[in-house]
């Protein structure tokens, strides 16, 4: 689906209005608690992952106006190691929109539930959405309409994450097709 989805994504959608980038912005917030651990004592690194897809869901589904999947993730990093009895915030908003699809940009904060220290960046993330309707095909998206130089620059931004996706996508299946031509299948 996701290839589909992409090959079909090459421009925005005319006969939509735009929605700006604080039309769908959220913060998941989360405080982390022992059952979210890994055997090093920290929160195990799917734990931010799902939170990180469930922030970017809700806010592909705002801003498409219905149901969306996530087609791809990218980029996750975890920057800092995230603690028992911290209070984790995910934030999220799209930064790009083609036809069908979003990308949406993930920043996962931590702070100490019982302190005022402020809230540190521990993890990022690029996401990609595709929205579906009710039989899940891909159906249109509004175009996103960056509100300051900050959204501007996601933006641009994410044009060339998506760029470097389609290329490396291209470029491995031109592999494939190539071993396969030359009888060296997998």
């Amino acid at each position: 689906m996701t290839d589909q989805v992409t090959a079909a994504d090459s421009g925005s959608t005319q006969d939509i209005p735009g929605k700006p980038t604080s039309a769908s912005r959220t913060t998941l917030s989360h405080i982390m608690t022992h059952a979210d651990t890994n055997l090093l004592g920290t929160v195990h690194g799917g734990v931010i992952m799902k939170l990180v897809d469930d922030a970017a869901g809700a806010v592909a589904g705002r801003h498409s106006g219905g149901p969306a999947v996530t087609a791809s993730m990218d980029e996750m990093a975890f920057l800092e190691p995230v603690r028992v009895g911290d209070l984790v915030h995910v934030k999220a908003q799209v930064n790009w929109t083609g036809r069908t699809s979003m990308e949406v940009g993930v920043r996962v904060l931590a702070e100490r539930w019982n302190e005022s220290a402020p809230a540190t960046q521990v993890g990022s993330a690029y996401l990609v959405f595709a929205a579906v309707d009710a039989d899940g095909r891909p159906r249109a998206v509004p175009p996103v309409l960056p509100e300051t130089e900050r959204d501007e620059r996601r933006y641009q931004e994410a044009q060339i994450r998506r760029t470097h996706r389609l290329a490396r996508r291209r470029a491995i299946m031109e592999l494939r097709e190539r071993r396969i031509s030359e009888g060296l299948e997998d």
